[in-house]
């Protein structure tokens, strides 16, 4: 493993804990929103103060899902160092600007593969 590769893997396992902790604690969150809803007889539905308890848990599911997502992605990103592919686009197997992997270390393609 190159100098690179391993300030990389560096990088993208920093940022897997922090999604992984983003990720625990949307949970947590969740978790503590259903209990809430549980122990509520409130008719949240109808509720003309702010948003309602389902939408709300929706919110949230959703953040969750896209975090798991983002975590997924950090783990194949950390597979691809371990192979020496990783910052090679995919499809055409061109390198992938430093740019793209510095805005999406997750990046699996180059941007003229992502957009076609």
């Amino acid at each position: 493993m190159t100098r690179d590769s391993s300030a990389m893997r560096t990088e993208l396992l920093r940022l897997r804990d922090q999604a992984q902790a983003q990720v625990a604690a949307l949970d947590s969150d969740l978790r503590s929103l259903f209990e809430a809803s549980r122990s509520s007889n409130a008719d949240d539905e109808h509720d003309p103060e702010g948003s309602t308890i389902a939408f709300e848990r929706a919110q949230l599911t959703a953040v969750l899902d896209a975090t798991r997502r983002r975590l997924a992605e950090l783990d194949v990103a950390l597979q691809r160092v371990e192979a020496g592919t990783y910052g090679r686009c995919e499809r055409c197997l061109r390198p992938i600007p430093a740019e793209r992997l510095a805005a999406r270390p997750s990046a699996r393609t180059c941007v003229g593969c992502a957009g076609g």
